[in-house]
């Protein structure tokens, strides 16, 4: 399982820069045209074009399994706030984006699409993006969870805070939502949990990270006693210095190959492992 994450880390690493960049940015751009049109001209026509309905699709309305996003906030009565939302997705999209590079961020707001639409169309339903959306939010919380968000723009309350109210809340409504309304939130967050893997506990205060890994670590196994070990051979050439001093353990980038990143050792793994500063807020932790 290790290897396959690292596996999948260096897949996306290597193909980054392919995908659609600032695919965010064109969905907040279409679904507040959507909604100001339909805000200003109380004409709901285009959003009854692109809004998700299963009996229209089974009808042969395809299109509608993924332009269900651009109906995002149609019907709110307070633009400012819908709009200011529109401008807080795309950033949080965008710092994701920078890190994890556009093919990865593309896959993961695709995969939750279609998450949501083999949801509504077994169960019914509408198809809403909130939480497609606020997966973005979680994405970002959990690779920066020490970043600050200012409530009011006055009062700083951290990422990982942010994250953890969100999630109490979504477990809340599991628990007292009807049944199958109460299960499209966890459907809507499958993408978050399936591309963040072991990271999600990053969203935990930090002291509680350090107790889980001591209570999680391996023990180190007793060495066997050996007998003395014999000279070297005076042919048996010496042991190559190898011709680097750090190479990240993800994408194998060195600071001889690329002087002009940084590297850092994680303290969080089990051993001296060493990251680029694209990966070291980034990859599996190895216990």
């Amino acid at each position: 399982m290790k290897n396959f994450r690292q596996n999948f880390e260096l897949f996306f690493y290597k193909h980054r820069n392919k995908g659609i960049p600032n695919l965010m940015l064109y969905v907040c751009i279409g679904a507040a045209l959507v909604y100001l049109f339909t805000l200003f001209t109380q004409n709901p026509i285009v959003y009854a074009f692109l809004a998700f309905d299963r009996a229209l699709i089974l009808q042969g309305q395809v299109w509608r399994l993924i332009t269900f996003p651009l109906t995002y906030g149609v019907g709110n009565p307070f633009p400012a706030l819908i709009l200011l939302s529109f401008f807080f997705f795309y950033n949080m999209a965008r710092s994701v984006e920078q890190t994890w590079g556009s093919l990865r961020l593309n896959l993961f707001y695709l995969m939750g699409i279609v998450l949501i639409d083999l949801y509504c169309m077994i169960f019914g339903g509408r198809a809403d993006a909130t939480y497609l959306n606020l997966s973005l939010i979680l994405a970002f919380c959990t690779m920066y969870p020490d970043a600050y968000f200012r409530i009011l723009y006055i009062i700083p309350v951290k990422a990982w805070i942010i994250a953890l109210a969100d999630l109490a809340l979504i477990l809340f409504g599991v628990f007292t939502s009807p049944f199958p309304v109460n299960l499209f939130p966890v459907i809507a967050l499958t993408n978050y949990f399936l591309f963040l893997g072991k990271d999600v506990l990053n969203l935990l205060p930090l002291s509680w990270r350090m107790n889980a890994a001591r209570l999680f670590r391996k023990k180190p196994k007793q060495a066997k006693k050996t007998g003395p070990i014999p000279f070297q051979a005076a042919n048996t050439p010496p042991r190559q210095k190898a011709p680097y001093t750090h190479r990240c353990t993800v994408c194998g980038r060195t600071d001889v190959s690329n002087p002009e990143l940084e590297f850092r050792y994680c303290s969080r793994c089990n051993g001296y492992f060493c990251y680029c500063e694209d990966h070291i807020n980034n990859h599996t932790h190895v216990e």
